[in-house]
């Protein structure tokens, strides 16, 4: 077919990518592109599963079938990778967690008159797509979007957003509210009856002065491998278990049997009390409130993990410090952890865990690593976030 070019690729935003660098949105390898511009399907498209795809920016890529949508977060890595010209080993075929999994969202509320919107804001807009839905969430989490859709009629401002975070804890589901005003005895009621009647491990707004738990009724915790943390409102968590056991089997499987490992980044302990049996953990986080969760439930359980509350941008840990570990677990946020990677590039650690939710960060510091005399053995690519251009991954340095 001469008058046909074929899509080959999946771009960063979730574009089809023809050999000749043409892109077209909607279109899945395997697709052909028409001299007039029509889209020919291929192969590889999947009928999306949600009545709001293309209009919500939660999911980008319901209409990829699996095959392809695990080819493309281990392609994203890989030309990551590539475009910093290092070589890796070993690029393993991607994890991708499965529908109705995700155990953590950020979504925005609007009151307009009688009527609230809640849900997902629309791709590359303010505009929220009123959730009708959801194959993402766990139905813990969809489950609650109707109820608080009807309690911010109630208690909502008029025409100002406000930021409803869900996450699922070991007690049940927690509720953030942010930029409501629980003003008078109506209100307060209204909160304390919704939390009951929904079972929630913990109900927090913030009225602008920061967030106060209004419903409590136990310490709500998370729990890595035997140990259970109490976590501070919507602490940072892996997206889905599914992810999280990913990551965390990566990890295990990087550090071998270092009997003493550093966990740099380490929140609220979500690698460090996962490998800390049979071995000694040193932890840094620079948030006040992560450390002390992480702090608190190594000491309650006993275990071997000492914690510092340290910023490893403005003070990373330098070469004789990092030279005390057998192995050191790397998580930093998207922007990647450059001034940490460049203390790490001149140590003698024997082996590297990098965790990263960003493949081009991840990708720049590989390039200082392997400068700096070690190896990348292989990298384990997650798509935690499914049917969504965001791409995780663990990957293994070593160094001879």
């Amino acid at each position: 077919m001469t008058d046909t070019a074929l899509i080959e690729r999946i771009a960063a935003r979730g574009d089809g990518v023809t050999a000749d660098g043409r892109h077209v949105a909607g279109a899945v390898p395997g697709d052909r592109i028409a001299a007039d511009g029509t889209l020919i399907a291929g192969p590889n498209r999947s009928e999306p599963v949600c009545s709001h795809f293309g209009k919500c920016g939660g999911c980008q890529l319901q209409h990829v079938a699996e095959t392809a949508l695990a080819d493309f977060v281990r392609d994203r890595v890989a030309g990551a990778l590539a475009g910093q010209q290092v070589a890796a080993t070993d690029i393993l075929p991607a994890i991708v967690s499965p529908p109705a999994s995700r155990r953590r969202a950020a979504l925005t509320a609007l009151r307009a008159g009688k009527h609230v919107a809640v849900g997902f804001n629309a791709a590359q807009s303010n505009q929220i797509v009123d959730m009708r839905q959801c194959p993402l969430l766990l139905p813990e989490l969809f489950a609650l979007v109707a109820p608080i859709r009807g309690l911010l009629g109630a208690i909502a401002p008029q025409r100002r957003p406000v930021k409803v975070k869900l996450q699922m804890l070991d007690q049940g589901a927690e509720v953030v509210l942010e930029g409501v005003r629980a003003e008078g005895l109506d209100a307060a009621m209204a909160l304390q009856d919704f939390a009951g009647a929904h079972a929630l491990a913990r109900l927090a707004i913030d009225q602008g002065d920061g967030l106060e738990p209004l419903w409590q009724p136990e310490p709500p915790t998370v729990r890595f491998g035997e140990i259970a943390v109490e976590v501070p409102p919507f602490a940072f968590l892996q997206a889905t278990a599914a992810g999280q056991a990913a990551l965390v089997e990566a990890v295990q499987r990087a550090i071998g049997d270092a009997p003493a490992v550093a966990d740099l980044f380490a929140g609220v302990g979500t690698f460090a009390l996962s490998v800390q049996q049979g071995r000694k953990v040193y932890a840094a986080e620079g948030a006040r409130d992560a450390i002390a969760a992480l702090t608190g439930a190594a000491n309650r359980a006993r275990a071997l993990v000492a914690t510092e509350h340290r910023d490893l941008f403005r003070r990373p840990l330098v070469p004789s410090e990092l030279d005390r570990f057998g192995a050191v677990i790397l998580d930093p946020p998207r922007a990647g952890a450059e001034e940490q990677v460049a203390q790490l590039a001149s140590s003698a650690v024997p082996a590297i865990a990098y965790v990263s939710c960003n493949p081009a960060s991840f990708a720049r510091d590989a390039k200082q690593l392997v400068a700096g005399g070690y190896t990348l053995d292989w990298v384990q690519p997650v798509g935690q976030f499914r049917w969504s251009t965001h791409v995780e991954l663990a990957a293994r340095f070593s160094r001879a």
